[in-house]
């Protein structure tokens, strides 16, 4: 069994955080982890050779996550962000019982969601591994007492976004058939629950009533990954002297060109040894 501790070194100050997904959806959570802790270095892994985990068994899902643990405490890190909604609910119980340094996890924002709708109608966007779960489910049973949450698997929109190139009209018109329902029961709170749906925020905007509220988990991961990072004394004390890394499990121009576009900060971009 992993054990913590409460206090670094010196040395594990300066240290890179580690941040996967199973592609380039994490980036909106890696980008608010930069500008809230600028000081941070960061690797961070895209398994796009598996992308989408939604659609992959959940024994898959944990396997893949423990190899890429261990990839990443090998660098070492300091400290990791499962920046995946379905790896979340999926396997970061056993990421966490075999490393002691602190794991932040991402699930879909039913509290918050719950607590600002007017209505009391929430909307989910998620994936279809995610809104299998039971964990997904016991959030809405635990936050979400007396609204009405509507559950929206989007099958196709995470290998969309992932894919490179133009392609706005055939993600939006995967939007069209998801968001109808949404828009039937006049739902006033609208969760992104796959970090890969922020990437086309703007685009799910525009097709839903201005006052809907949209709510990703960017903000309160990045300010939880601040807590944990000051509660086990791993701030980093001084800029970062190197660039952030992004490791790809399929790595190539298009993709870096595509990294490059979302990452506005130097960075370097590798393929990562793993199959």
């Amino acid at each position: 069994m992993a054990t913590r501790h409460s206090k670094s070194t010196i040395s594990q100050h300066n240290l890179p955080i580690g941040i996967f997904d199973s592609g380039i959806g994490g980036l909106s959570i890696a980008n608010q982890i930069k500008q809230r802790l600028p000081n941070e270095h960061l690797i961070y892994l895209a398994d796009n050779l598996h992308a989408p985990y939604g659609e992959k068994s959940d024994a898959f899902i944990c396997q893949r996550v423990l190899e890429i643990g261990e990839f990443l405490t090998k660098q070492p890190v300091k400290a990791i962000v499962v920046a995946c909604n379905t790896a979340t609910v999926t396997a970061i119980q056993a990421l966490r019982a075999k490393y002691s340094i602190p794991i932040i996890g991402v699930e879909p924002a039913i509290k918050p969601a719950a607590l600002h709708s007017k209505n009391r109608k929430v909307g989910v966007l998620v994936t279809q591994a995610t809104a299998s779960t039971q964990r997904f489910h016991d959030l809405i049973h635990t936050y979400a007492t007396g609204a009405d949450v509507f559950i929206q698997p989007c099958p196709g929109l995470v290998e969309l976004i992932e894919k490179l190139g133009d392609n706005t009209q055939q993600i939006s018109t995967l939007l069209d058939q998801y968001l109808t329902g949404f828009i039937e029961q006049d739902i006033d709170t609208l969760v992104l629950g796959c970090t890969h749906y922020p990437l086309v925020k703007a685009l799910i905007a525009s097709k839903l009533n201005s006052a809907v509220n949209i709510i990703d988990t960017g903000i309160p991961v990045s300010a939880q990954l601040e807590r944990k990072l000051i509660e086990f004394d791993l701030l980093a004390s001084a800029q970062p002297t190197q660039p952030d890394v992004f490791y790809t499990s399929a790595c190539n121009q298009t993709l870096a060109k595509k990294i490059a576009e979302l990452w506005q900060y130097p960075a370097q971009v590798l393929p990562v040894p793993l199959n």
